[in-house]
């Protein structure tokens, strides 16, 4: 079975759904499904432990999650342009599976959330694909073959999947925003099917 790890932050709950429609079109894949992991807020104030287990939603990422996966969807929403702290904190603990080249060759891909149009979500993609880049991961985006790459007038990028989430984080996804998510799942899921990565 070709497992493909959805790893994402949400803080209001958009990049979460965004994680949701990935997985469903990496399961419409013969043979592949979607293993769902975020990771815990980063306290402000000092280094704090989370439960184990959070109260709700999928469980914790570990670094075994991405060492079982075949494949990666990695989300997060925009922070500045960036991507959010607690993962980049998750992400900057991955040292030794970078040592052990465990990532390399396994395709990989980046979704975002953000407030506006113009909040920084191409940038926060490219945040994210420069540590995959570094484990030597394969980054996949979207083909303008995807036709609502050409008529979203929400989110959508070919770096990846993007959603435009309003200024009080309400704003529900689009029609066009769900299809490129799903769209991204199937991609990520089809590329790792071809290339054998079980």
């Amino acid at each position: 079975m070709n497992e493909i790890l959805v790893l994402y932050y949400s803080r209001y709950g958009a990049t979460a759904e965004m994680a949701q429609h990935i997985a469903r079109g990496v399961e419409t894949v013969a043979a592949c499904q979607a293993r769902i992991r975020t990771v815990p807020p980063v306290s402000t104030v000092c280094e704090a432990m989370e439960d184990d287990i959070p109260a709700d939603g999928p469980p914790y990422a570990t670094l075994e999650d991405l060492q079982e996966c075949c494949g990666l969807a990695l989300g997060s929403p925009t922070r500045f342009g960036n991507m959010a702290a607690p993962l980049k904190y998750f992400i900057d603990s991955t040292s030794s599976l970078w040592l052990s080249g465990a990532l390399s060759g396994k395709p990989a891909a980046v979704f975002t959330s953000t407030s506006s149009l113009y909040g920084g979500q191409e940038t926060t993609l490219i945040s994210m694909m420069l540590p995959l880049m570094h484990h030597g991961m394969l980054i996949l985006g979207l083909p303008y073959s995807e036709n609502e790459l050409l008529t979203t007038e929400s989110g959508g990028t070919p770096y990846g999947p993007s959603h435009m989430a309003g200024s009080d984080s309400k704003r529900p996804l689009s029609t066009e925003e769900k299809n490129l998510c799903t769209a991204l799942g199937k991609r990520i899921a089809a590329t790792c099917a071809a290339l054998g990565n079980a």
